[in-house]
C-alpha cells in the first residue's frame, strides 16, 4: 500500500519548477526509488540556468577532513590565526550562483551530515558564503528500500523532503527515451511492458512482478531507467558482440525475465524497413505486420531524424495506424528532442496536424 507521502510523490518536471523557485532559499531533499534520474537533476537544472555553476559533491566518498581543511595564516607577521579552505566540489569559491548536488547525502558519513547542515540551512560554509542566487539540492533513497539512507530528525527539519515518484513509461519515453536516441527494441520493450516502472510500493507480492526491485526478494539485477539506459547501450553493440554475449550481459543488467522479453523485440528487428527504403521509396518500403515492431520503427526514425528523411518520413507515416502517427507527433512535440524545430518547421508534418486536430503540437513550438 502507498503511503500518504508517496500518494503526493512528485515528478521530475514539478521538481525542476519547485528548485528554481524555492532552491535559492530552502535546501531541498529529493528522496525516490534507486536509478530514476534522481543525480541527473543537475544536468536538466543547469541546461534551465545556464549562469548557474553545476556543482557535484559525492557524500558517500566523503569524510569529515574532506569538507574543510585548516590553514595557517599570519597577522602582520604576529601572531596566527586558522583560516579553512574548503572542498573546491562544494563551489564554495565561485563568485557566480552556483547549483550545488550533494547526491547521497542519506548514506554519507554522520559527521559529513552534520558539516554539511548549515550550507544546507544558511547557505553557508565555514566563513564563506554561497552566491545569493545559489541552488542546493539533496538526493537520498526511500527508507523502504533497506539501502542504508538515514537522517537524524533535527537535519530533516532544517531541510525541505519532496519524494519523487517514478516516471511512467510514457514520459521515460518521450522525455528520455526519444531525446537520448535509445535503442528503438528497449522503448518498444518498455511501450509493451509498462510495469517495468511499477513502484514495489504497490506490489504486495514480489512474485507479482519480476522485472522490478523489491525489498522483499533479493534480485541481483532489476529494471530501472537507469539499468533500461544501460540495456540500450548494450544492444548498440549488436553488430560487435554475437547474441549470447549480448543477452548475457542483458541478463546481468536487467535480469533473467525482462531479458527475454527484450530479447523478442530485439527479433522483431527484421521486420522494421531500412532508413534507406524509406528515404528512396517511402510508398513502398515494407510496412511491420506486428504492433509492437510499427513502434519500433517510429522510435527508430525519431532517433534517426534529419532533413533528407523528413519529409518521406511524413509520407511513410501514412501508411501506419493513427496510434503510431499519434505517437510520432507526441515524440518530435517534447521540447528535448533534438530534432524539435527540424519536425515543427516541416510543412508536411504542419499539414498533417491541420488534419488530423493536433494545431496545438504546432502551437508549442
Amino acid at each position: 500500500m502507498q503511503s500518504f507521502k508517496s500518494q503526493y510523490a512528485l515528478g521530475f518536471r514539478q521538481i525542476e519548477d519547485a528548485l528554481v523557485e524555492i532552491g535559492p532559499s530552502r535546501t531541498i531533499l529529493l528522496e525516490g526509488h534507486m536509478g530514476i534520474g534522481k543525480s541527473s537533476m543537475l544536468l536538466s537544472l543547469s541546461k534551465r540556468l545556464p549562469n548557474h555553476i553545476p556543482c557535484y559533491f559525492d557524500c558517500t566518498t566523503k569524510d569529515l577532513g574532506d569538507i574543510m581543511i585548516p590553514n595557517v595564516q599570519m597577522i602582520d607577521g604576529e601572531g596566527q590565526f586558522i583560516r579553512y579552505l574548503t572542498n573546491e566540489e562544494l563551489g564554495a569559491h565561485n563568485d557566480k550562483p552556483i547549483i550545488l548536488m550533494l547526491d547521497e547525502i542519506g548514506k554519507c558519513n554522520r559527521a559529513v551530515q552534520s558539516a554539511l547542515r548549515r550550507v544546507m540551512l544558511e547557505r553557508k560554509i565555514g566563513t564563506r558564503e554561497l552566491h545569493k542566487e545559489s541552488l542546493v539540492l539533496a538526493t537520498t533513497n526511500l527508507g523502504a528500500e533497506n539501502v542504508g539512507d538515514l537522517m537524524e530528525a533535527h537535519k530533516r527539519n532544517a531541510i525541505t523532503t519532496i519524494q519523487v515518484r517514478k516516471p511512467t513509461w510514457e514520459e521515460w519515453i518521450v522525455d528520455f527515451g526519444v531525446p537520448n536516441k535509445l535503442h528503438p527494441s528497449v522503448l518498444g520493450f518498455v511501450r509493451e511492458f509498462p510495469q517495468v516502472f511499477q513502484s514495489f510500493e504497490e506490489v504486495k507480492d514480489p512474485a507479482e512482478n519480476p522485472y522490478i526491485f523489491h525489498p522483499r526478494e533479493e534480485r541481483e539485477a532489476f529494471c530501472t531507467p537507469r539499468s533500461l539506459h544501460a540495456a540500450s547501450d548494450i544492444l548498440m553493440k549488436q553488430d560487435a558482440l554475437d547474441s549470447d554475449t549480448i543477452f548475457s550481459l542483458l541478463i546481468g543488467t536487467i535480469g533473467a525475465r525482462a531479458a527475454a522479453d527484450l530479447n523478442t523485440f530485439v527479433q522483431l528487428a527484421d521486420q522494421l524497413p531500412s532508413l534507406e527504403d524509406i528515404k528512396t521509396n517511402p510508398n513502398g518500403a515494407k510496412v511491420p505486420p506486428e504492433a509492437p515492431a510499427v513502434c519500433m520503427t517510429v522510435f527508430k526514425v525519431l532517433g534517426a531524424m534529419s532533413r533528407d528523411l523528413i519529409d518521406p518520413w511524413m509520407t511513410y507515416l501514412e501508411r501506419l495506424n493513427t496510434e503510431a502517427q499519434a505517437m510520432f507527433a507526441q515524440g518530435a512535440s517534447s521540447k528535448d528532442y533534438p530534432e524539435h524545430h527540424l519536425v515543427m518547421t516541416n510543412k508536411k508534418f504542419t499539414q498533417w496536424c491541420i488534419e488530423n486536430n493536433y494545431l496545438r503540437t504546432a502551437d508549442q513550438n
